[in-house]
């Protein structure tokens, strides 16, 4: 089965939302990287909840930015400390939100994603945990200043 572009794009999306609940709960539980992936493609990738589907998630994307986030995560922090002004370090900052930036981190180290597209997709995903916040707004600026930080180049 050939995936169509728009497919291709909403299981990337998909795999970002489920690389920040990942690591959400990684934080939470202590699971390791390796136990959490197997966790999310065994009971969260196209299940099915109260008749509702779930997504399918882009497996690639997913392993990748989980490892680069647990890999890479005190340069991430360090890059998302200097976009928070002094009194907010990330282990003050709620903690969807660390692991959003996290993961949005971690894509923006690889750089293998336009990091314009980087920032789109993880504003979705606060809008998606926070539909009534201001926190989109937040996250967009954030992630800006991160993605400047981290590829001063594409600007």
């Amino acid at each position: 089965m050939t995936l169509s572009g728009n497919q291709k794009r909403k299981m990337k999306s998909a795999a970002r939302l489920y690389a920040v609940q990942a690591l959400f709960q990684m934080e939470t539980s202590g699971q390791t990287v390796d136990q959490t992936i197997v966790e999310f493609e065994d009971h969260r990738f196209g299940a099915q909840y109260e008749g509702d589907e779930m997504q399918e998630g882009d497996t690639t994307l997913f392993r990748q930015i989980m490892r680069d986030a647990v890999n890479l995560q005190a340069p991430i922090d360090q890059l998302t400390d200097r976009a928070l002004v002094a009194k907010w370090p990330i282990a003050r900052i709620d903690p969807t939100l660390r692991a959003l930036f996290r993961a949005a981190g971690a894509e923006l180290m690889d750089k293998s994603t336009p990091p314009k597209v980087v920032i789109v997709e993880y504003v979705d995903v606060a809008v998606a945990f926070f539909p009534d916040g201001r926190e989109s707004k937040f996250v967009n600026a954030v992630l800006d200043f991160m993605a400047r930080d981290a590829q001063p180049e594409a600007f």
